[in-house]
């Protein structure tokens, strides 16, 4: 039997247990977060001290990397194009989605079934595959090295879509009769009933295409000309030479690239858990 100090103390193959988790854990952590710490270091090292060894240690520290990327190259602008078409891109997206999800959740119509799994069937379908008739459309309309033209493929997410679909469904149908009773219309009851009971839905959502625009290469690469139109992952590619690499201003603008995702993230990240959370659900 037990004695009373033993109790309330956790079992030594528990405690053994809890130690070990925490021991894959924080290595994993360290894994993790060791590249942004070598990003961090080579970004402030010289140039002369980055080529000659690699350490962990800064090697003649200083910020010339981040001054020659703003003084010599155009990295603003290119800053400024990858925000205003990130921020863009995710309004609209979670405008579409949320609109689209009300939609299949909450309007009969026939074949609403069918035509939300041929929506879904979408997803399984290759971004690579559809560069080509996109290019051809946004050429078509004149869209060619232009904000619309990157924009525009991307105001509308599958996935979006389903995970508002899936919020919607969680949401009582008693506040739509509660709202239609005082002469409440769908648009209404959508802005002012669902939409306001969305706030992880659209954080989680929000999180996702903003990093998915910052992050985007291909289709910018394809649609854009200009130096001057350059989003951020094109400039950062374009910093790295055939035969030789600055590596110190590699390492700065990379820097500068995860610094709006990680606030963004930090900000967002408890709403982003309950968000993917309650589109599981059902």
């Amino acid at each position: 039997m037990p004695n009373e100090h033993s109790r309330g103390r956790p079992a030594l193959g528990s405690r053994w247990a809890q130690g070990l988790l925490f021991g894959v854990v924080s290595v994993g952590a360290a894994a993790m977060f060791f590249p942004f710490l070598w990003t961090l270091i080579t970004s402030i090292s010289s140039r002369i001290g980055v080529s000659a060894k690699p350490s962990l240690i800064p090697q003649d520290p200083s910020l010339d990397a981040y001054r020659q990327l703003f003084t010599e190259l155009p990295f603003g602008r290119v800053v400024l194009n990858s925000l205003g078409i990130a921020f863009i891109v995710t309004v609209c997206q979670v405008l579409t989605s949320a609109l689209a999800g009300y939609a299949f959740m909450r309007l009969p119509f026939r074949g609403r079934g069918i035509i939300f799994a041929a929506y879904l069937a979408t997803m399984m379908v290759p971004g690579q595959v559809l560069l080509v008739p996109q290019f051809v459309i946004m050429k078509d309309l004149g869209l060619v090295d232009t904000y619309p033209g990157v924009i525009l493929p991307s105001v509308a997410s599958v996935f979006g879509v389903f995970l508002f679909r899936q919020a919607i469904d969680a949401v009582p149908r008693d506040l739509d009769e509660a709202a239609r009773l005082d002469g409440a219309g769908h648009f209404r009851i959508f802005w002012q009933v669902i939409l306001p009971l969305l706030g992880p839905t659209t954080a989680t959502l929000s999180v996702f295409a903003f990093m998915g625009s910052w992050n985007s290469f291909l289709w910018p690469l394809v649609i854009l000309r200009s130096r001057e139109m350059q989003t951020l992952p094109l400039a950062l590619a374009g910093l790295q030479g055939q035969y030789t690499t600055h590596w110190d201003l590699l390492m700065a603008g990379s820097v500068i690239s995860i610094v709006p995702m990680l606030i963004i993230y930090l900000f967002a990240q408890k709403y982003v858990v309950r968000g993917v959370a309650g589109a599981g659900l059902k």
